[in-house]
């Protein structure tokens, strides 16, 4: 499923526009990746959270030659899901 299946979706139990929904939908992705940014955790009841981790530096292996290089510090984009949505997965 991509942006535009879950604009389609929200429009046809909407009775909007397939337009008007999709700019709903990239709005909210829009205002997550903003918060996210921020470095604010985004807390969706019923869905689940956003939290931003960071992840350190470290020593890898380039795996063509097994030389040692240096893995820069980075931040990543984790997702918990809440427990309604964890329970709908594992029926």
């Amino acid at each position: 499923m991509n942006t535009t299946d879950i604009a389609d979706k929200i429009a046809a139990e909407n009775g909007t526009s397939k337009a008007d929904a999709k700019k709903v939908v990239e709005a909210v992705f829009g205002a997550i990746v903003e918060a996210a940014a921020d470095g604010n955790e985004v807390n969706l009841p019923g869905f689940g959270k956003f939290k931003v981790k960071d992840s350190p530096a470290r020593e890898g292996r380039n795996p063509a030659t097994g030389e040692t290089i240096q893995i820069a510090a980075s931040k990543k984009l984790s997702f918990a899901p809440a427990k309604a949505v964890k329970d709908k997965l594992n029926g």
